[in-house]
């Protein structure tokens, strides 16, 4: 399942984005998050979905990449609390 819908839901909430006007494969730069908001931004997700994204995020341009790393940190979750 992907995280995509609830992440552009999430991100409306906060900066008021329409995610009908956030093209999810487009730059959040380029649609107005600046960089120390994608930062907050990516603390938002971490509390939401109790997982912690490594520190390159810089790397992370779009919603569509962030949505995907989420899903697989959350993919490895129950993995990682087996061991």
């Amino acid at each position: 399942m992907s995280s995509l819908n609830e992440l552009q839901e999430l991100i409306h909430k906060k900066y008021g984005l329409a995610p009908e006007a956030l093209d999810p494969h487009a730059s959040m730069r380029a649609s107005g998050v600046d960089s120390l908001a994608l930062v907050e931004f990516v603390f938002d997700v971490e509390d939401k979905y109790g997982i912690s994204i490594p520190d390159n995020i810089a790397e992370l341009d779009t919603l569509a990449e962030l949505a995907e790393l989420v899903d697989r940190l959350r993919a490895a979750e129950p993995a990682a609390a087996a061991q």
